[in-house]
């Protein structure tokens, strides 16, 4: 059971640069909180409707803690909040964990910064590998989030993040220890009623004339792509940036559009054709995780299952690799 009160902020702190405490005093919310659940906090100002979700930190009686960084309006406001003041939250929320019952005889191990990766790589890389890793080591927990891959970058670099599954055509990738996982290429995608749909491959000029889906701007994919059209004297026709596949998918169908997705990915969605490209794009797909950072034991647990899952599940079918690989 959730509940919905205005609760009394009676601490706040700055942690570090741009991360944030408050401790709440609530009226039954703390006290129905298990351990991996969160809140939901909602602005005073009435132009932000949407809560913002925020795991629970700690909980001591009728009190609970919030740890969060600023990453918008919202918690931008949150952070100047003051001691004695109030905000609306409502929880908890999420499944949590009854730590007696369910680890009583044994560790249980979670990452606090978690897993940044890619929402098109999330599609294809990590269902299987997660699965198969939660089988194998089930006290360990995985948190995972959705980022571009620069932005994934910057994060890991900041110690935000743990580590990250990223496309590593970028100028700075040496900055970070890596894992090889995979070499793909990009490929033109349509659904099998485009005008295009029974090429073999396509140029440059024939995609420029079609209207196109491009990923987010944080997509390290987004810039190799702008970067080819432009050395060939094109500008790209984006209608659409969209971090949701599945949104691009529905625009697909309807035989009018084209985007951009890794060659890997196009087996998962039979609906479309994936083209190579006249000139290829090739990339590598890798975890990166920073390099003066302490990697405990359990986080190299999993690196080193990633690298092997890899080794004996390719991610790439044999008849898609690209010449040299």
């Amino acid at each position: 059971m959730s509940f919905r009160e205005n609760a009394k902020i009676i601490k706040t702190g700055c942690l570090g640069t741009g991360v944030y405490e408050i401790w709440f005093e609530t009226s039954d919310i703390a006290k129905a909180a298990k351990p991996g659940q969160f809140i939901s906090v909602y602005s005073a100002d009435g132009s932000r409707l949407l809560p913002r979700p925020i795991s629970i930190c700690a909980i001591v009686d009728n009190k609970l803690r919030i740890v969060y960084r600023t990453v918008g309006a919202g918690t931008k406001e949150f952070s100047s909040m003051k001691e004695g003041e109030s905000l609306s939250i409502q929880g908890p929320l999420g499944n949590g964990y009854d730590v007696n019952a369910t680890y009583a005889s044994k560790d249980a191990i979670i990452f606090g910064g978690g897993i940044g990766i890619p929402p098109m790589l999330s599609t294809v890389f990590f269902p299987e590998l997660l699965l198969a890793f939660s089988e194998e080591h089930p006290e360990i927990a995985v948190s995972l989030e959705e980022y571009g891959s620069v932005r994934a970058c910057n994060l890991v670099q900041d110690d935000t993040l743990d580590l990250a599954l990223v496309n590593m055509e970028q100028y700075n990738i040496d900055k970070f220890h890596h894992a090889v996982l995979a070499d793909d290429q990009v490929v033109f995608c349509v659904a099998k009623n485009h005008p295009l749909a029974g090429r073999e491959v396509v140029s440059i000029q024939d995609m420029a004339k079609q209207p196109l889906i491009f990923f987010n701007a944080d997509s390290v994919q987004n810039q190799l792509l702008k970067l080819r059209f432009e050395l060939e004297g094109y500008t790209p026709n984006i209608i659409m940036r969209s971090s949701q596949i599945y949104t691009t998918l529905q625009f697909l169908k309807t035989g009018r559009y084209a985007c951009f997705l890794y060659s890997s990915m196009t087996d998962k969605f039979p609906e479309i054709i994936g083209i190579p490209m006249q000139t290829p794009i090739r990339v590598k797909i890798g975890m990166i995780w920073k390099k003066s950072r302490y990697i405990s034991s359990d986080m190299q647990t999993l690196i080193s299952f990633t690298k092997k899952y890899y080794q004996m599940h390719s991610l790439i079918p044999s008849d898609k690799k690209t010449n040299g690989d």
